[in-house]
């Protein structure tokens, strides 16, 4: 069994001084990489989910120790907890995911929570939902979750990712609860022509530019996927534009677009919609302040 220091020990057994600190042990060791505050809560969210402590015990039993070890392992070599555990919160539900999809963030969450506002507003029964690049299918499983009479409909290009967007989808949702496909974006025609015209667009599409890869965490630009990250500094619309072609094909009049965006170039995105001819086209801050979501409606 291996041990929270590094020397080696004579005994197979820690001892209860090792036992005791487990928890701080494994704050300390990832706090130069993460800073103390990070570090203290990747601590928190493997005691909670890998052992099933919401308070650290002061003991951790011979078992709880081997199962913790190679955790801690993968933990110090950089890897994203949510990797390491297999799992992610989002939306107050635990969402399946690996190194094919990108982890749900909190930003992501508002994007939601604004586009259910803009459905709860319409008052309409049984809306079609599209989420356009699904990942993990977090965007529109949480939707539906919050709204289940939606239609959840939903596209992605690689067959890694769309795997476990659908494992997601039958376990929060369950079978018959929504429609996945794999397809891209950027060749239109893949799409279902069969689907019905949609109410609502969603989508956190590739819009980090690679000139800006220098100010991603280098834990990110490791083990998540790049396809899923990033877009040519020469075209960093290229996804906006694709999908906003699409819905003024199969967005029902005074259906919505919404978008995560880039905060360095949103306003962008609003100049495209806006010159797309979509009606008021309008730029969202999320919690901190940056410019994160874009969203319109294609007129009547």
């Amino acid at each position: 069994m291996g041990r929270w220091n590094s020397a080696s020990s004579a005994s197979d057994n820690p001892s209860e001084m090792e036992k005791a600190n487990a928890f701080e042990r494994l704050v300390h060791e990832l706090s130069p990489r993460h800073g103390l505050g990070e570090a203290r809560s990747i601590a928190r969210i493997v005691f909670a989910d890998a052992l099933g402590y919401r308070t650290p015990p002061a003991t951790l039993s011979v078992e709880e120790e081997a199962r913790l070890e190679p955790i801690r392992r993968r933990l110090l070599a950089g890897e994203p907890v949510q990797y390491v555990l297999g799992q992610a919160d989002f939306f107050g539900l635990k969402f399946r995911v690996n190194s094919s999809v990108l982890i749900p963030r909190q930003e992501t969450e508002e994007l939601v929570a604004f586009a259910l506002r803009w459905l709860n507003a319409r008052e309409q029964r049984q809306p079609a939902v599209l989420d356009v690049g699904l990942g993990s299918g977090c965007i529109g499983i949480a939707l539906k979750r919050r709204r289940p009479d939606v239609r959840l409909f939903g596209i992605e290009k690689s067959p890694d990712a769309l795997a476990v967007a659908l494992e997601n989808a039958y376990i929060l949702l369950g079978k018959g609860e929504f429609t996945f496909c794999n397809a891209d974006i950027l060749q239109p025609e893949t799409v279902p022509a069969h689907w019905p015209a949609f109410d609502l667009i969603l989508s956190n599409p590739p819009y980090v530019r690679r000139q800006e890869q220098h100010l991603m965490p280098e834990h990110v630009l490791a083990h998540e996927p790049h396809e899923a990250l990033f877009v040519e500094d020469d075209d960093p619309l290229l996804f906006y534009r694709a999908i906003a072609r699409f819905a003024q094909q199969r967005l029902t009049a005074g259906g919505a677009l919404f978008f995560e965006c880039n905060e360095f170039n949103a306003w962008q995105v609003v100049l495209l919609l806006e010159e797309m001819g979509f009606s008021n086209p309008t730029l969202q801050q999320d919690l901190s302040g940056a410019e994160r979501m874009a969203w319109a409606v294609r007129k009547n």
